[in-house]
């Protein structure tokens, strides 16, 4: 099992105990907003399922970590990534809303650059956001990703076309701001 600290936090892989928290975290409309419009229950457990296998890297499975307070243990939100090539990787983070604007996020995906750039075998991390997530994309710019583009009409949600922007961070350019 993989097993991330931060100083407030532990970002462990997701086991079957997880259940709960992740289906009321894809539930949650302010948390899905930008992700994906409501779901069935038995849709959500099939991507839960999909992460549930063991990871290691170069697995064709999300490496999905629950972040937990290092103190509390209380689960705060989910992060990880998916291989897209050998050596390159989506990233990908959703936190509760009692956990947002805290921090967490950047805590939690520090880390997971960090594991990715120098135990991962990933030379470059990926990034795709629907356009209007602000705090998302603050997020990501705040751990060193660059906006490398705009995908018009690329996602349907909300019953509409949206724009999806495109981040990038490559291993060497890491280190300079992260």
């Amino acid at each position: 099992m993989l097993m991330l600290r931060t100083p407030r936090l532990i970002c462990s892989s997701i086991v079957e105990s997880d259940w709960e928290f992740f289906l009321s975290l894809q539930q949650q409309p302010d948390v899905m907003r930008y992700v994906a419009d409501p779901r069935s229950s038995e849709e959500i457990r099939e991507q839960f399922l999909s992460r549930l296998p063991e990871w290691f890297p170069g697995s064709r499975h999300w490496l999905c970590l629950v972040v937990r307070d290092n103190t509390t243990q209380m689960p705060l939100g989910v992060t990880g990534y998916i291989h897209r090539e050998d050596d390159c990787a989506e990233v990908g983070f959703l936190f509760a809303p009692q956990a947002q604007g805290k921090g967490y996020g950047r805590e939690s995906l520090k880390a997971v650059c960090d594991y990715a750039f120098s135990e991962g075998g990933i030379r470059r991390l990926v990034a795709t956001v629907t356009s209007g997530n602000i705090a998302s994309r603050r997020l990501l710019e705040k751990t060193g990703f660059i906006l490398e583009g705009e995908l018009r009409e690329a996602w349907w949600l909300a019953g509409r076309w949206q724009n999806d922007w495109l981040f990038g961070l490559l291993r060497h350019e890491y280190g300079n701001n992260g």
